[in-house]
């Protein structure tokens, strides 16, 4: 009986979400193709990233990276510039190795089959349902946190949903929803351009420059492309969750299935999904050398395999929590640097870390002696190992790290320059 009653739930909320989504879905530019490569990047992009700081990225890679292989030949350096400030810098050299996969495998073209979509590095069940169901209109569900948000109240799903059967069931109702869009015709009746007429105001403004004749064609081509069911489903679920069923403060008197909603029928709104208890924030600390020499500062390359690998730093070590800035930056440089009051501190977090970094300028050499095992540097006329004095124009070709790339910015502000463009 509970499983027939699903069902015509889920015939019920599947029309209400392609009209929706057909309405107020956000002009973005990568829902402006059905090329598998554009949607992979940006999909990989959004990973715990916000859509307005995606957009200008997306833009740059796709003029820079227009295809698998133009990311499979690309330089290390280059890859790691575009994505400077995205963060999870694995993801990009993930993509690296799979474009060199499809162009090895697949003669360039990206796959369409789910198996072989799941089978390139760095992607995962969501990523690779996303892209088939997006490119391809194939009936692959994705389950990411708005998704699981908007599933989780709309079906009443109890349970933690970071618990493997929460997950799996959430998995199968979003299976059966983007079935059921599989073979949906989209009718003119479900397309009610104003209706909702706040909501669609509010979501659909564009991110980009876009004129209003564009976007409104835009809204159009969504409506018209009704051959795309799975393809809209899987988006109106993510559009709902992002843009309605947020976290805090769900708008449900504008939500197209506020009806067919377990949790706003009970009131249950704010308990559901539940969460968990959160991990506990730790706080690290670093203290960096700014270094400089002759209008030219020290920086060094992190190797491969660790965090933000192949990123450039200025010369740093982690202490503890009350040790003496001053002192760890005199010891990092020994007898020949000259290190004087504290320029800057930087604060910012990586996942469950809450880390601040105090900045000292000083200038002079580097001993032999100086540096953790992994990043030994040893002082000659131009390189210290894994390390180079670079001037400012040097310094703005390559990628640092988020907290790194502040510290420059600040110290070649000071004389003008750099220029970031950002």
């Amino acid at each position: 009986m509970k499983e027939k009653s699903e069902r015509r739930k889920t015939r019920r909320i599947v029309p209400a979400l392609l009209g929706w989504f057909a309405a107020h879905a956000r002009d973005l530019p990568w829902r402006r193709t059905r090329d598998a490569y554009a949607i992979w990047v940006s999909e990989v992009m959004l990973q715990q990233t916000q859509v307005k700081t995606v957009l200008p990225y997306w833009e740059r890679w796709m003029k820079a990276m227009p295809d698998v292989r133009a990311l499979g030949r690309a330089r290390s350096r280059t890859l790691h510039k575009l994505w400077e400030g995205l963060g999870y810098y694995t993801r990009v050299r993930n993509m690296q190795k799979a474009a060199r996969l499809i162009v090895a495998q697949h003669g360039g073209k990206f796959p369409q089959k789910f198996e072989e979509v799941l089978a390139l590095p760095g992607i995962g069940r969501y990523t690779a349902g996303a892209i088939c169901s997006i490119a391809f209109n194939h009936p692959t569900p994705i389950v990411d946190g708005n998704v699981a948000r908007v599933l989780a109240r709309v079906f009443g799903v109890e349970g933690e949903v970071r618990d493997k059967d929460v997950r799996e069931r959430l998995w199968e109702l979003a299976g059966e929803l983007v079935g059921e869009a599989q073979n949906f015709k989209l009718r003119a009746s479900n397309f009610n351009e104003t209706s909702n007429s706040k909501l669609q105001k509010e979501t659909t403004a564009p991110l980009t420059t876009d004129t209003a004749q564009s976007r409104g064609s835009f809204h159009v081509s969504l409506f018209t492309y009704h051959a795309f069911g799975c393809s809209h489903l899987n988006q109106s679920l993510m559009e709902l969750g992002a843009l309605v069923c947020t976290p805090k403060g769900p708008r449900c008197e504008v939500c197209p299935v506020a009806t067919n909603c377990v949790a706003f029928r009970e009131g249950r709104v704010e308990e559901l999904p539940v969460m968990g208890a959160r991990q506990r924030t730790t706080q690290r600390r670093f203290v960096a050398v700014a270094l400089q020499r002759k209008g030219s500062f020290f920086v060094q390359q992190r190797p491969g395999g660790i965090v933000n690998g192949h990123l450039w730093e200025f010369p740093n070590v982690e202490v503890g929590l009350r040790s003496n800035g001053r002192r760890e930056a005199k010891r990092m440089l020994g007898e020949n640097g000259a290190v004087s009051e504290p320029f800057c501190t930087i604060k910012h977090s990586i996942t469950r870390y809450r880390i601040t970094m105090e900045v000292f300028r000083a200038r002079g050499e580097l001993t032999n002696e100086w540096g953790p095992p992994s990043l030994k540097l040893w002082r000659t006329s131009q390189t210290n190992g894994d390390g180079k004095w670079l001037r400012p124009e040097q310094l703005r070709r390559l990628p640092f790290a988020s907290a790194h790339r502040k510290v420059l910015e600040k110290l070649l502000g000071e004389t003008g320059k750099l220029k970031t463009g950002k």
